[in-house]
């Protein structure tokens, strides 16, 4: 909350175990399990791999964004 009240911005902060309080939140984990499935070994990842999921998970056009890129939000295109 120091952190919160320090930088000025509105911060939500979340029931513990109340997953449904945070939907957009699990919506990304979700998109985060298409490409590593539970059981995954993330040593084995590579920083390329790593890049190249984050880029596609941005380029997604969301709902909750209007069906804008969260890359386009972020940088304004």
């Amino acid at each position: 909350e120091r952190i919160a009240l320090r930088s000025q911005c509105q911060v939500f902060f979340a029931d513990p175990y109340s997953s449904w309080q945070r939907g957009t939140n699990e919506n990304t984990n979700g998109l985060l399990r298409q490409y590593f499935p539970k059981g995954s070994d993330f040593s084995k990842l590579t920083v390329e791999a790593v890049n190249r999921t984050v880029a596609r998970i941005n380029l997604r056009p969301r709902k909750r964004l209007g069906w804008k890129t969260p890359y386009e939000v972020h940088t304004g295109v």
